[in-house]
């Protein structure tokens, strides 16, 4: 019974965090989107404490119960390796082995040393959470994608509107290729060995083993019933069973349940570990039930005080939505162009193709509004990909610079960060981004344009233009003539840097190829406007 309720929980969370990677209208994130940050890492970076007690509670009373059911690596490996059990028609594939101690320890160690230091890079492709993030998005995003406009091209043809389409690119060759790596190291490990990298390599399943030894309720084995028949240890994934001494490593242990459920003596329970020294003799059904109901009651009060949070949260955003709505929508619905335009248009002028805008050499990287600056989005981002899948403007992708790798950046080659839009702010799970309102956003400088005038088609071309200015929404751009004393002389951008919030329209929209000319140039800590 345990093993079936520990299955359903974990199907439920790895489903709906793979659909956070996946979904591009937002609708998944309104209700779920807690479950990010509900994530071990990201909430002791988000200094989120009552979320870490709480997990390290859990640990404590039953076991390493994060780690088969809320952590999402932690559930794909399993799938995995089920994926393998069942090529083996039934046959066991695992067998107890000494704790890899040296190991995993030395990879904590390293990982709490690098995380203190600043070297992000490293600690964002040892953190499970984001690792998993990155397979999500740079490999299932882009099927999922695929598919929906699959969808959408079929009804279109029967003229309807349920779907529509969305562009499907790589955002960043070297996170992809890290992404690879992952994918490929954690899927051998668990077609071999199980949870051999939660136990080896993963630092968060490392801390949480070291409380999980003085765990409360944990599977216990009954020396008076058991045949040493060694099928728990066969079918231990973790491989902490050794049936020899009739004793389990608790550290190892992932609180899964299997061994329960392949028990055929009735010598397994999961029970309160201290106390009596051994179970009663007397038969008895497989899980004790009161510890079964104390399992049930902990799982539930932890679900629905996490349900009620996002509730919470969820109806204090559609408040704040209705005070902004008016502000906001009426300003740029007028200035904002029609997002599909520039997905329709494939031709300039419907003769010449336009050719592709190359990324501009920026001294200070662009970060997201609200994350204050480089300075804190580098120190508490985790390179997870959750922001880059939910900008619908495709202005985040992931850097390839050494010292922020795979962390997301801004650039407007393919849109430009819209004033009404803070999603990436909505679904950062370690603060990197800080919540912001839309009332908000158009107050935070997080850059400022620069013009380049040899490359302006006004002067290339001695045409008019103009069309930075028309699209600007704070109004930071102004038109001056080229000669002051020619009433027809053509009109040269100059932009009021007080004003420029580095929203980067002006940059997407120029019409100027292969660079723009005019583009951001970041701040290293936002300012208020």
């Amino acid at each position: 019974m345990l093993r079936k309720i520990r299955l359903t929980l974990a199907v439920i969370c790895f489903t709906l965090i793979t659909l956070l990677f996946l979904d591009f209208t937002g609708t998944i994130h309104a209700w779920f989107g807690w479950l990010a940050k509900i994530q071990f890492l990201p909430a002791l970076l988000a200094l989120n404490v009552g979320v870490v007690i709480a997990l390290l509670l859990l640990t404590l009373l039953f076991g390493r119960v994060y780690c088969s059911v809320i952590c999402p690596l932690g559930v794909f490996q399993d799938v995995i390796s089920w994926i393998h059990g069942r090529q083996k028609k039934g046959k066991t594939r695992f067998s107890y082995s000494p704790a890899l101690t040296w190991l995993r320890y030395g990879v904590f160690v390293l990982f709490v040393i690098l995380l203190v230091a600043g070297v992000h890079a490293a600690v964002a492709l040892l953190a499970p959470y984001s690792a998993y993030g990155r397979i999500a998005s740079s490999f299932f995003a882009p099927i999922y994608q695929w598919g929906n406009n699959l969808l959408a091209m079929l009804a279109e043809r029967a003229d309807s509107y349920a779907f529509y389409s969305v562009d499907v690119w790589i955002k960043g060759g070297a996170t992809l290729a890290v992404a690879a790596i992952t994918l490929i190291v954690v899927a051998f490990l668990a077609w071999k060995n199980g949870r051999t990298y939660c136990n080896a390599i993963c630092p968060v399943g490392t801390l949480l083993g070291t409380v999980a030894r003085f765990s409360l309720w944990r599977p216990v084995i009954d020396t008076d019933k058991c045949k040493n028949c060694n099928l728990c240890a066969r079918k231990c994934k973790a491989s902490c069973i050794n049936i020899k001494n009739h004793s389990i490593d608790y550290s190892r242990c992932v609180a899964c349940m299997d061994c329960l459920d392949n028990c055929k003596h009735d010598a397994l329970h999961f029970r309160y570990a201290y106390g009596a020294k051994k179970v009663d003799s007397q038969p008895a059904p497989s899980g004790d039930p009161s510890s079964r109901r104390s399992f049930l009651s902990a799982v539930g009060l932890l679900a629905s005080g996490a349900a009620l949070k996002a509730q919470e949260k969820l109806e204090q955003q559609k408040r704040q939505y209705q005070v902004n709505r008016t502000q906001s929508y009426t300003d740029t619905r007028t200035m904002m162009p029609d997002p599909k335009a520039k997905v329709i248009q494939k031709v300039d002028g419907g003769f010449a193709e336009i050719i592709d805008k190359e990324i501009p050499e920026r001294s200070t990287p662009i970060t997201p509004p609200g994350s204050r600056g480089i300075l804190n989005f580098t120190k508490n981002c985790t390179a997870c990909q959750l922001c880059v899948s939910v900008c619908e403007s495709h202005v985040l992708r992931p850097s390839t610079s050494l010292d922020r790798l795979m962390q997301p950046e801004m650039s407007y080659e393919r849109g430009y960060c819209r004033p009404e839009c803070v999603k990436c702010s909505e679904v950062c799970p370690t603060g990197a981004i800080k919540p912001i309102t839309r009332a908000d956003k158009s107050a935070i400088q997080i850059g400022h344009a620069i013009v380049i005038h040899h490359n302006c088609i006004v002067n290339v071309d001695g045409v008019e233009c103009g069309n930075c200015e028309r699209h600007c929404p704070t109004k930071a751009i102004s038109m001056i003539p080229k000669d002051p004393n020619d009433p027809k002389s053509l009109k040269l951008p100059v932009v009021d840097e007080a004003k420029c919030i580095g929203c980067g329209a002006c940059e997407n929209l120029c019409p100027a190829r292969p660079f723009s000319a005019i583009y951001v140039e970041g701040h290293e800590r936002h300012r208020e406007i």
